[in-house]
């Protein structure tokens, strides 16, 4: 598989009762055509806790491939056809942070291959997006205390972490597809395998005084606002799962 470098986080905030309507035409009319571009649409996620939220995840070859293919996409057939049908589902799509990896692990290197989608049994799984927002100068020191500290933590106490990154500075080459600019975030990806999973992983880090004591303490005074983090499941097309 091609490797990617540049990726996109999305979180789209939806009128209400727009999601599934947005999420047929997504897995219907988008995500071959994308993919024969160049993208990878690395997991689609519906948010547990917000009915009107949309989570995907996109990647680029680099940052030139991202514009060139933007472009083809959003000046095509396709989205000329559908789009207007995708937006109308919308109230915001502008809630994008554009990545790229935060170490030597490969994001999302266990999902499948689109051609092996539909050999599998139904998706599953809760994955648990971690939105970690820092002062520019804080970056490097966070992701060395997260994967020499928490990393090993995290994995022992049942999380399969799936991705982990760092904002991608580079000027946005595509104006139309406004994303979150000037500001700097580490985001980690763990997969778990039901709701009782996540409560055992959770209990676990909070019988770990190295995790309560100072783990999560420290992460937590890197960051200027309360880490976030989002519940997701997901959709039947998603290929990051459990």
């Amino acid at each position: 598989m091609e490797s990617h470098t540049v990726f996109e986080l999305r979180r789209y905030r939806l009128l209400p009762g727009g999601r599934e309507p947005l999420i047929d035409l997504f897995d219907r009319e988008f995500v071959e055509p994308q993919e024969a571009l160049g993208m990878r649409v690395e997991a689609e996620f519906r948010d547990l806790e917000d009915p009107n939220a949309f989570v995907w995840v996109r990647s680029f070859r680099d940052m030139e491939a991202r514009t060139e293919a933007l472009q083809s996409f959003y000046s095509g057939p396709i989205w000329k056809k559908h789009g207007p049908d995708a937006n109308a589902t919308m109230l915001n799509s502008d809630n994008v942070l554009l990545l790229k990896s935060a170490g030597a692990m490969q994001p999302f290197a266990r999902n499948l291959q689109r051609k092996q989608e539909t050999e599998r049994p139904e998706t599953s799984g809760i994955v648990i997006a971690n939105t970690c927002s820092l002062a520019p100068t804080k970056e490097t020191d966070f992701a060395s205390f997260f994967f020499d500290h928490a990393l090993p933590v995290i994995q022992d106490a049942g999380a399969r972490v799936e991705a982990a990154f760092v904002t991608e500075q580079s000027p946005n080459g595509f104006r139309r597809l406004p994303v979150r600019e000037g500001e700097t975030v580490f985001v980690w990806f763990e997969c778990h395998e039901d709701e009782a999973g996540v409560a055992r992983y959770r209990e676990r880090l909070r019988r770990n005084a190295d995790w309560t004591d100072d783990i999560y303490p420290r992460m937590d005074s890197l960051c200027w606002r309360d880490i976030e983090v989002a519940r997701l499941t997901p959709t039947s097309r998603s290929l990051c799962a459990w």
